[in-house]
């Protein structure tokens, strides 16, 4: 995150209990990256863990509002997409997502017309934003490098955040967007830049085959794009929500679709990117 550094206080200057949010990231990696490599499929059931948990989130922030998005149809349909992506490809993972959509409009239907169109669009919505860009961290995993390619997406987003929190924090002083985020600065995006252009270098040189060191660096800068705009996303959701977190099951970092937002609207680009430099065999 490109965070600028606010008044010193218990939670830290970057407005988080940092020994406590480094200890949780230290174990969701451990869990990542043990199950990428030693069983695949395993990692795929802990990415369907955490994006439903994540969807189930923003479904209940949501309906805080008045907005019911049916949530068994989601996540049935979450299931599937992430199931068909792996095994089958991006043309039965759309087709899921279609038929998700005709099922959201179906269940809803079903229960009246009171505020039919504002859940049905919440529900598409939520499709949208957490199932179908989901699926690209499946399609990534598919092929026999799949572990590598899913290591060079989340490490080069993960880079982002750690170098913006750390720019922010030293250097930050100009503000990005004070009525959306008042913790980013513009300082911070620069450093969540450099940290991603120089991981996505050093991932593509070193840990896939066939990479060189300029495709990662267009890999990290597309990256720190989409990472940014989809925490900029989040934080204008939580806002027009009035709510600060999603959730508080990590502590130190809030819900589960408060460490998803990043991650999801870049698992595209990076599936994008990682076909048209290393295409699959």
């Amino acid at each position: 995150m490109t965070e600028v550094a606010p008044a010193p206080g218990r939670a830290g200057r970057a407005g988080r209990n940092l020994p406590v949010a480094i200890a949780v990231g230290l174990g969701l990696g451990a869990v990542i990256l043990l199950t990428l490599y030693l069983v695949k499929p395993a990692f795929l059931a802990v990415v369907a863990v955490a994006v439903g948990v994540g969807m189930w989130e923003l479904v209940r922030a949501l309906h805080e509002r008045s907005w019911r998005a049916p949530l068994i149809p989601l996540e049935v349909g979450l299931a599937c997409i992430l199931a068909l992506a792996y095994t089958t490809g991006r043309e039965a993972m759309t087709v899921a997502m279609m038929l998700t959509a005709l099922a959201i409009v179906v269940w809803r239907v079903a229960e009246g017309a009171d505020g039919m169109l504002a859940d049905i669009g919440a529900g598409l919505l939520v499709l949208v934003y957490v199932g179908f860009l989901a699926g690209f961290a499946a399609l990534m995993l598919a092929p026999d490098d799949g572990a590598r390619r899913v290591t060079a997406f989340i490490a080069t987003v993960v880079a982002s955040d750690v170098g913006g929190y750390a720019f922010g924090v030293l250097f930050g002083r100009h503000l990005m967007a004070p009525t959306v985020s008042p913790k980013k600065s513009w300082e911070g995006l620069v450093g969540s830049a450099l940290a991603c252009v120089v991981c996505g270098a050093v991932l593509f040189a070193t840990l896939l085959r066939h990479g060189h060191w300029w495709q990662g660096a267009v890999f990290g800068l597309a990256l720190v794009a989409s990472a940014t705009i989809g925490d900029l996303g989040e934080s204008m959701v939580k806002r027009d929500l009035g709510i600060k977190d999603m959730g508080t099951l990590l502590p130190g970092h809030g819900g589960f679709m408060d460490r998803l937002d990043s991650l999801l609207p870049s698992a595209p680009v990076a599936w994008l990117l990682l076909a048209a430099f290393i295409p699959v065999p």
